[in-house]
């Protein structure tokens, strides 16, 4: 059977009402980064890197002094939006006495995907020298792809001055794990990848980080292309030492998945912060 991978990767065409979902994130984003600028937990655009996207909004929760750390990554597939969209994501590990930050980067095709990753690591990096703590990475879509990359990521072998388990633990929500599929679809006139590139930068291809823990979680009503990219994160780096769960949320589509993450008594926020602090 031929897969259509254009329309298993379209996402806004899947979900007709994205519109009105994004405008809703919007809404929310705006609110609680108010509510938390006035209640003195909020840091926004801080640089970490020398381009305008290269920033990060930082949330404290309440009796932030000593509060575990937590890096929030947007989706878009590599190509649009904003952490201002997702600012209320941050709500629900804050209610759970958790710092977040939810944090930026360049675009394609201004820059590759290749350079995307290496500025997640900068991100990180930033964030260490700041608060000396290790890092729970969660992010959607593009960004849960981002989250792997991080999980996975070798922190020594730059000569960086981080623990090598420097991301103990990751969540990737909606994530792409294989960007083979993507070399084929009409984005890639954005994306720019050959297949060398899409293998070269899939998570699932590279050395599999035994003894850490990730987590891969997709709406039940995404595409089959989108749960089997969930299943195969779980299994291949399953058999490979990594502690990996995989979960299909009922009734969600690729963009109302994020919903649970911006209420604090969610059990999908349950899960999140007992992983946090597994790793």
């Amino acid at each position: 059977m031929t897969i259509d991978y254009e329309a298993e990767y379209n996402n806004r065409a899947r979900v007709p009402d994205h519109p009105e979902i994004f405008a809703r994130w919007e809404r929310d984003a705006g609110a609680y980064r108010a509510e938390a600028q006035e209640a003195g937990r909020a840091e926004l655009g801080l640089a970490y890197g020398p381009t305008p996207r290269q920033t990060i909004d930082l949330f404290c929760p309440a009796d932030g002094a000593a509060a575990p750390l937590a890096l929030f990554i947007h989706g878009g597939y590599w190509r649009s939006l904003a952490p201002a969209l997702f600012s209320h994501v941050a709500r629900g590990l804050n209610e759970r006495g958790m710092t977040v930050a939810v944090v930026g980067y360049d675009l394609c095709p201004q820059v590759t995907i290749e350079t995307i990753i290496g500025q997640m690591r900068q991100a990180c990096l930033y964030l260490w020298r700041r608060f000396g703590r290790r890092i729970f990475v969660y992010g959607h879509s593009a960004g849960g792809h981002l989250a792997a990359c991080l999980v996975a990521t070798d922190w020594r072998a730059g000569g960086a001055e981080a623990p090598v388990d420097l991301v103990p633990a990751a969540c990737a929500i909606s994530g792409l794990f294989d960007l083979s599929p993507l070399a084929g679809v009409s984005m890639n006139q954005d994306l720019r990848l050959t297949l060398e590139q899409a293998r070269e930068s899939s998570p699932l291809f590279w050395p599999a980080p035994a003894g850490r823990s990730l987590d891969a979680w997709c709406g039940a009503l995404e595409s089959s292309e989108f749960r089997r990219q969930n299943r195969i994160i779980v299994e291949a780096w399953g058999k490979a030492g990594v502690h990996t769960a995989g979960l299909e949320i009922p009734d969600a589509n690729h963009f109302t998945v994020l919903d649970p993450l911006s209420d604090p008594a969610s059990e999908l926020n349950d899960r999140l912060a007992a992983l946090a602090a597994r790793g």
